[in-house]
């Protein structure tokens, strides 16, 4: 994946780049892929660096030389650097002075502006000093860095950038192996990873020299998920700077809505609350599955049985939200035997309608504002694996679609994955619409994930047959 697909810039973005372990060849990579899109990029920095530096860039020249001066610049190279010349004897560049990015903005036409707004002496994970870093308040979006290099060094002043303020915050061990969730506390940390961005600009994580596969991608997963315990934080970037393909994956947050609507008749007990042999309902189970997944948070979305599925599902500590219609719901005739819709190629879960599209809807309005995506899993789904979880989380991560549903010899299944961006699509649906034709119009966006496994089609067997 390009670091630019990675940030998803617009065109008028600001972007700041702090933290340790890669700002500068952040910065350097991400404005050459947008130059070679056609963007006309600049750059500059809040902080000193070193005048070799400069050599970077295609182009670099003095921030007060004109607004006519720079736009022939960008036209020229279509990536130039703006420094201020006061500190050239001394072997460094600072940048312009604070007020002139508005001034930049407002007089050169230019797509987007990078700013390397930190310093960290080269070391791979730091903590700012009172002074640091320099972010201008008209950035759009933060890119805190770090680099898994960092691991396992010894938390001291020659690996790490300022570790004494680590250490007050949280009671680091001097001298200790740093931690994976070490740095995940320090990076979502708003007076340490997170300090001084401004209000409203998006942050993305970025954790550089993570190898495509591993030992270290796992921990780089485990600390993007920790970061984005944050709701501040949007997504964590991982992969390696200088690489090929430099991100691997963008983790976001993903939240679970388990469907508890009631069956179609309405009298009859749902089969997903009775108890199976294992001694646990198949509500229950579900819920289980996607605790042991580490999916949070996970909304337990009711219709007419809202008193029964709190009672099944309150051992597991999780939020039981009701829908506002008890309409019945109405399912496809073979609903239980199988999940393939053969006229559209559509799963059986985009046909909701009447109570089970109202549980839907519930489960939406439940998601706190920074979950990106939602899992939705019909609560009467017995052979669901966290493994296929994770098949479509990591299809998720690694680019494809935000639509996205399990195939298993071309037959679609459970459960699929929706972006935020359909949601305001069917919190608007009427109550007598269907999921059928607003995902009709958006076949193209559907991506199918081969999972290799029949666990996400409906069992023809007896609904106590819960697979473990």
């Amino acid at each position: 994946m390009r670091l630019c697909q990675a940030f998803d810039l617009s065109r008028g973005d600001v972007a700041a780049f702090v933290g340790a372990g890669g700002k500068t060849s952040l910065l350097v990579g991400l404005g050459y892929e947008l130059a070679e899109s056609g963007w006309r990029v600049l750059a500059t920095a809040t902080t000193e660096i070193p005048a070799e530096q400069l050599s970077l860039y295609p182009h670099a020249m003095r921030y007060d030389s004109g607004a006519a001066a720079i736009s022939q610049a960008l036209s020229e190279y279509n990536f130039v650097f703006l420094y201020d010349k006061s500190t050239w004897q001394k072997g460094v560049l600072s940048g312009p002075r604070e007020d002139w990015a508005r001034e930049l903005l407002d007089s050169v036409d230019s797509d987007v502006l990078l700013v390397e707004a930190d310093r960290s002496d080269g070391l791979p994970f730091k903590a700012p000093f009172d002074n640091e870093p320099w972010i201008p308040p008209e950035t759009s979006l933060v890119v805190p860095i770090a680099s898994l290099t960092a691991l396992g060094a010894p938390l001291d002043d020659e690996h790490v950038y300022n570790p004494a303020a680590m250490m007050e915050q949280y009671g680091f061990l001097q001298n200790s192996p740093v931690k994976s969730p070490w740095l995940a506390q320090v990076l979502r940390d708003e007076e340490l990873g997170l300090k001084n961005v401004p209000e409203g600009a998006r942050v993305t994580l970025f954790l550089n020299r993570t190898p495509e596969r591993g030992y270290l991608l796992g921990r780089a997963r485990a600390i993007a998920r920790l970061s984005l315990q944050n709701p501040r934080v949007q997504a964590v970037a991982i992969g390696s700077v200088r690489g090929a393909e430099p991100v691997h994956e963008v983790q976001r947050a993903v939240g679970a809505i388990v469907l508890a609507s009631g069956d179609s008749d309405g009298k009859a007990l749902p089969s997903m609350l009775l108890s199976a042999e294992s001694g646990k309902t198949i509500l229950a189970h579900v819920t289980e599955q996607l605790i042991r997944s580490r999916i949070a948070p996970i909304r337990v979305a009711a219709g007419r049985w809202a008193r029964e599925v709190r009672a099944a599902v309150k051992p597991l500590g999780v939020k039981v939200v009701t829908s506002r219609a008890r309409t019945s719901a109405t399912r496809p005739n073979n609903w239980g035997e199988g999940s393939f819709d053969r006229g559209l190629g559509l799963p059986h879960l985009f046909h909701l309608n009447g109570e089970a599209l109202s549980t839907l809807k519930a489960g939406l309005r439940a998601m706190p504002a920074h979950i990106a995506a939602v899992l939705v899993v019909p609560g009467d789904h017995p052979r669901l694996q966290p493994k296929v979880i994770y098949q479509l989380l990591t299809s998720y991560a690694r680019g494809a679609e935000d639509l996205l549903v399990p195939s298993y010899q071309a037959s679609l299944g459970q459960p699929v994955l929706i972006g935020r961006r359909y949601w305001s699509d069917i919190l608007s649906l009427s109550r007598k619409a269907s999921l059928h034709d607003l995902f009709e119009e958006y076949r193209d966006n559907i991506a199918h994930v081969e999972v290799g496994s029949d666990t996400i089609l409906f069992s023809n067997k007896p609904r106590s047959a819960i697979a473990e």
